[in-house]
């Protein structure tokens, strides 16, 4: 599998842990030292992100428009759009870069940043 397929694959799979609140993938696909801006600016490590994964949340679904994937050597930035919906009929969107490390023959996800537009 290409590399740029192998980041399309972990971008969905990271919209669906998400929605699952599947803290095993994020554990596995996550650098150690990997850090989180939260759309509300707080910044999270990955222990706490996991923490926060593990929680229920209201979002039911989560599309992704305009996935953008740039590769600068053994780095990847994936820029997308999400539009997002609440139980309750809510919506919104965010948009989010995610930075992708190739360590060793694996990428792992050191960084995200999400803003609520």
């Amino acid at each position: 599998m290409s590399d740029e397929a192998t980041l399309q694959d972990l971008n969905a799979g990271y919209v669906r842990a998400f929605l699952e609140c599947d803290v095993a993938w994020y554990e596995k696909h996550l650098a150690d030292d990997f850090v989180c801006i939260e759309s509300d600016g707080s910044l999270v490590d990955k222990p706490q992100f996991l923490r926060a994964t593990a929680e229920p949340h209201d979002v039911v679904s989560f599309d992704l428009q305009e996935v953008r994937i740039r590769f600068f050597d053994d780095v990847a930035l994936i820029h997308a759009r999400g539009l997002f919906t609440h139980e309750d009929g809510r919506t919104g969107t965010s948009r989010y870069t995610d930075v992708y490390a190739k360590l060793g023959d694996e990428w792992k996800a050191v960084s995200a940043q999400i803003t609520h537009a």
